[in-house]
């Protein structure tokens, strides 16, 4: 009977995915440049991510999306502005989605969210045969 048990013990706890397996993708993202934070979670049946802070909202957290192509989003505080919008699929990758640049405003339709290791994640965003990717990392 304690064969059993203990059998059912470390079946159960083999069986519990680790804590970063669970987490996936979701999170807080520390970006490549600027040192921004973006928060990815869940949207619906999308993933999407917001943007939490950064070296220029440090600097003025009432920053405005000045250079948005829509003169009618221009007004709108950069912080919670979603960057990352509409991602599909799954474990290690993520595609369909788009990537907004507050800083420049230009946004990219065809883009990758590809998680190459529990802490490290590729976003790459592409205009006809350019691409550009960056590596963004978990941050605490």
């Amino acid at each position: 009977m304690r064969w059993l048990s203990l059998f059912c013990l470390c079946a159960a706890v083999l069986a519990t995915p680790s804590a970063a397996a669970t987490t996936g993708i979701f999170g807080l993202w520390a970006t490549e440049k600027n040192n921004g934070r973006v928060l990815i979670e869940p949207c619906g049946a999308e993933i999407c991510g917001r943007v939490v802070d950064g070296n220029q909202l440090r600097a003025n957290p009432d920053q405005t999306d000045v250079n948005n192509p829509d003169p009618g989003k221009r007004a709108r505080r950069v912080k919670g502005v979603l960057i990352l919008e509409g991602y599909g699929g799954g474990p290690p990758r993520w595609s369909g989605g788009s990537v907004y640049d507050p800083q420049t405003g230009d946004e990219t339709h065809d883009s990758t969210l590809t998680l190459t290791s529990p802490n490290t994640l590729e976003v790459e965003g592409c205009r006809l045969i350019f691409c550009r990717s960056e590596t963004w990392t978990r941050a605490n």
